[in-house]
């Protein structure tokens, strides 16, 4: 059986359906049609689901769509503004930090949730913030330097 829900998500309020066992992850790929958001392991472990609840880096796999009524949701396609890439994609993507790219919305989003509350971390900071963020194809040096850039560029605005 589906209920009514109302999610805000990037800003925008959606009224859908959905059951009572459905994923945030799912509402926002299947039904919202946010497919940024990516499903890897579906068990809360490799970060790559990350999305952004008031101000929170969570795994949307882990949590239910019901429970994010009333939140404030932010995915990885709510950053850019005017087809103008956030700072922090921006960098991702200059320091080649994308690699095949699965698990950069995830690694984009839980850096900008460590970012909103830490303009400026350290080397050790940004690597504690990531570790639940799994990526196979890079050793995650310009994965932290691109993190690391995207401080020094915002700091210097």
């Amino acid at each position: 059986m589906k209920s009514q829900i109302r999610l805000e998500v990037n800003g925008f309020e959606y009224d859908l359906l959905a059951k009572p066992h459905w994923t945030l992850l799912k509402v926002l790929r299947d039904k919202i049609g946010l497919t940024g958001t990516k499903e890897g392991c579906g068990k809360g472990e490799c970060g790559a689901c990350t999305v952004i609840i008031d101000d929170e880096a969570v795994l949307a796999c882990l949590i239910l769509a019901v429970q994010a009524q009333g939140k404030s949701i932010l995915t990885i396609e709510g950053l850019a503004r005017e087809d103008q890439l956030d700072s922090l994609q921006d960098a991702f993507v200059k320091y080649g930090a994308i690699q095949c790219g699965y698990c950069t919305p995830g690694m984009i989003m839980t850096s900008k949730a460590l970012l909103s509350k830490n303009p400026h971390p350290t080397e050790e900071e940004t690597k504690k913030a990531l570790s639940g963020n799994l990526c196979r194809c890079t050793g995650y040096v310009k994965i932290i330097e691109a993190v690391q850039q995207a401080a020094t560029a915002e700091g210097s605005k």
